[in-house]
């Protein structure tokens, strides 16, 4: 951001999680007979470790309803094993992703109440391979913590198979995850000024923070590179902006929404005026339009401009939630919007070892920042 000759480039301190993994996880399911089945498996951000070998034996459940009926004696001193895939029906798969992360965020609390000694979940995704999907799960104050860890797919495909042929089953786990005291990080913020209305202010962001199994090249480097090009753009093309436009990388979006949050709270303090926010955060694939967060009017003030974008094939402008880093800002913005692109192939490679730059293609990339570039221009001139 200093070398593009922005109006004005600085940091917002933020302090923020600290959860390490440790070494690489082990896990084996093993019957009454025969040898142990190595699992591919990895602990989900935030669990407790299992403070050397974990065995039990494994009881299966779809869901948090089901786990809640079952008798006591089938839980208490077992792993309950989440096992519900995502839903393939869904041509969107951000609300099959929603629909299954129950399990991951709670999974681990709701199985403690029961008595159980930990959580294995199936991975949020709808691919079928052996990268285990980590993400962030939470527990609950006064609920023993118990460790909580992911299967790949084709791992929560076996152990089910195993388990359906040897209820006796167990499952040992070794994990040495711990959450250390909080530390000191930072927002990177840079600026254009407005030439007519500079104190009216369209935030556009992705987020630094990515999970530690790979690069987090699509979650999110695309969305920070995007939210760069932006301001990019807009100077390359001589386009000045009548109101500001900021690009923010948010820190901590994945186990804390830390950044976002001081943002808006900075942003509140300082009495600044948002007209609008921006986010990229569902990888860099090619565009599809964006979801609006506002009222009725300016839903419909945004949607004026879709026939400017379907040649461009990012047309589809719908109401829908804009993204979790922008979310604060709600109550002082006037609109929160998300970029959307085509999420076939995000959560295949999200939250695992597989989210790498090599993943990323060029092209798609450049057409969603300019998609974003150009929605930001026609707000900035025109307003809502």
């Amino acid at each position: 951001m200093e070398k593009m000759g922005l109006d004005r480039v600085y940091l917002q301190e933020v302090m923020v999680p600290h959860w390490v993994r440790g070494a690489k996880e082990k896990a084996q399911a093993r019957g009454a007979k025969g040898k142990g089945i190595m699992l591919n498996v990895c602990a989900l951000g935030g669990s407790v470790g299992t403070n050397g070998k974990l065995k039990a034996q494994v009881i299966e459940v779809q869901s948090m309803q089901e786990l809640a009926a079952l008798p006591a004696d089938q839980v208490k001193g077992k792993f309950v094993f989440f096992n519900r895939p995502m839903n393939p029906l869904y041509i969107e798969t951000g609300r099959a992703y929603g629909e299954a992360g129950d399990q991951r965020r709670s999974g681990a609390a709701e199985a403690a109440k029961r008595g159980a000694v930990g959580a294995l979940v199936r991975s949020l995704s709808l691919a079928h391979d052996d990268f285990p999907h980590t993400g962030t799960m939470r527990y609950e104050d006064g609920v023993t913590q118990v460790p909580a860890a992911a299967l790949s797919t084709n791992g929560a495909d076996e152990l089910s198979q195993l388990l359906k042929a040897d209820k006796t089953l167990t499952v040992e786990l070794e994990m040495s995850c711990q959450t250390l005291p909080e530390v000191k990080s930072y927002n990177v913020v840079g600026e254009i000024k407005g030439t007519k209305y500079p104190d009216e202010i369209i935030t556009v962001g992705g987020h630094l923070d990515s999970w530690d199994l790979a690069q987090g090249a699509h979650d999110d480097g695309t969305g920070c590179v995007q939210s760069m090009e932006v301001l990019r753009l807009l100077k390359a093309s001589g386009l000045r902006p009548e109101r500001t436009v900021r690009a923010v990388l948010f820190m901590n979006e994945e186990n804390g929404t830390r950044g976002g949050n001081k943002y808006a709270e900075l942003a509140k303090s300082a009495g600044e005026k948002h007209l609008a926010a921006m986010e990229s955060d569902g990888g860099g694939f090619t565009p599809r339009g964006f979801n609006i967060e506002a009222d009725a009017a300016t839903v419909r003030k945004v949607q004026q401009w879709e026939p400017l974008f379907v040649p461009y094939g990012s047309g589809e402008f719908t109401p829908g939630h804009a993204g979790t880093d922008i979310g604060p800002l709600k109550s002082q913005a006037k609109a929160l919007i998300g970029y959307e692109c085509d999420s076939q192939r995000y959560f295949d490679i999200h939250h695992t070892a597989a989210d790498t730059f090599d993943k990323v293609n060029r092209r798609e990339l450049e057409l969603g920042g300019a998609s974003m570039a150009s929605l930001i221009y026609l707000i900035s001139k025109y307003g809502l």
